[in-house]
């Protein structure tokens, strides 16, 4: 029996084999991959806190709700379009083109002088979302084996919450120290060095053609991948959580006597810390069984942010949906590419893209609706979402079928 806390150690072979299987799975495209990805999601959403202020003083400020959807809408009718491409001409085009956008956009606006200026921008902008995260993702299916596949997707979505949470913060510093248009090149110089990393990055589609003007004429069979349903669901019920969490919070926050940040980082914190440990736990116990963790827990979240009457309780609810939202995220990314034909990532992702942006729009526009600023109504609100994720949780336990990891 061993007496010593060194008798418990690996042998050296086994210390050598560990480093070597996990140099073999995470290689240096990987890594590269994931820190293109946080200064990609870091440049558009820097100058997302500050466009509210920038978009009163040219003179718009009832618009302001227009700053997301449009940015949305693009991404969302790109998507049949970055998934063709991907598929044709090769993943690293595609994510290039997106930070490309985002490097040119960012550079205009402080050119804009006008509201239909600023609004024709948002739109162009909403281009770099539909696009650089296909690519990422389809190419990321590519370099890691399915085994392995959940806690990759988790590592590069944290590469990407990182961004998403530091984005703003640089954004705001870099604007108050030195103006909204030092903010704005800011961003496109995180833009511009996420292109000269994947610039470097090898492409891995192995049967790539060179681009076609044919390529942009979007049949049926392109806008959605049949393969993908199931997980393309489960994806649409869960975000419409995420536009009521983000649509109404903000003035239930101020209603229980919160600030926004004050909840927001609960949130992120428990999205960040979760995504390593059940993109991980998919790929050992399969990626529905996760799934419906997350989506119990979601329902649960819900529950408790509707009928929070305390700013700790809603930091209690927020965090669960920070936990909940953290762990289906790219369990579902996994299994839409474990799901999808080879030949065909692009689609599969693309179409899994499509469904969350549908779902995110969706809750944002009806969690509004019933909301109408009236606090009475926080409840039935986010009961809506609960509802919506123990619905998602329900399709996965009578669907055993569509199973396939």
């Amino acid at each position: 029996m061993p007496n010593t806390l060194t008798d418990y150690r690996l042998p050296t072979t086994d210390y050598l084999l560990l480093i070597t299987n996990l140099t073999k799975t995470y290689t240096s495209s990987f890594w590269l991959l994931c820190l293109s990805s946080l200064l990609f999601f870091a440049s558009f959403n820097m100058i997302i806190p500050e466009l509210p202020a920038y978009l009163t003083q040219l003179g718009g400020a009832e618009y302001k709700g227009l700053i997301i959807s449009l940015f949305t809408i693009t991404a969302m009718v790109s998507r049949p379009f970055s998934g063709k491409l991907a598929d044709k001409i090769g993943r690293v085009p595609v994510m290039i083109f997106g930070a490309l956008v985002c490097l040119i956009c960012s550079l205009f606006y402080p050119l804009i002088s006008s509201l239909a200026g600023f609004f024709l921008l948002r739109l162009v902008h909403g281009f770099s979302t539909g696009f650089t995260p296909t690519g990422t993702t389809a190419y990321l299916s590519d370099i890691i084996p399915a085994q392995r596949r959940g806690e990759a997707m988790g590592l590069l979505g944290t590469a990407g919450a990182v961004g998403m949470a530091g984005g703003p913060a640089l954004g705001g510093l870099l604007s108050n120290q030195f103006g909204l248009d030092f903010m704005f090149y800011g961003s496109s110089l995180l833009a511009f060095i996420a292109i000269a990393i994947l610039l470097r990055t090898k492409e891995t589609l192995k049967t790539k053609t060179k681009f076609s003007i044919d390529y942009l004429k979007v049949k049926r069979q392109d806008i959605f991948e049949p393969l993908v349903l199931a997980p393309c669901l489960v994806m649409m019920l869960c975000a419409f959580s995420y536009g009521a969490v983000f649509t109404v919070i903000p003035d239930f926050g101020e209603f229980v006597g919160i600030k926004i940040r004050v909840y927001s980082s609960p949130l992120t914190v428990a999205s960040l810390v979760v995504r390593l440990l059940a993109g991980k736990a998919s790929d050992r116990y399969g990626r529905v069984s996760v799934l419906r963790v997350s989506t119990v827990v979601m329902g649960v979240a819900m529950v408790i942010v509707g009928t929070a009457t305390t700013s700790g309780q809603l930091i209690v609810g927020v965090s669960l949906y920070g936990l909940s939202q953290g762990s289906a995220s790219p369990t579902l990314l996994a299994w839409a590419t474990d799901l999808s034909h080879d030949q065909f990532k692009g689609r599969g992702i693309a179409s899994l893209y499509i469904f969350m942006e549908f779902g995110i729009g969706i809750g944002a526009f009806v969690s509004g609706l019933i909301y109408a600023n009236d606090p009475s109504k926080f409840f039935i609100t986010f009961l809506m979402s609960g509802m919506l994720s123990a619905l998602a949780f329900l399709y996965l336990l009578v669907r055993p079928q569509l199973i396939k990891i």
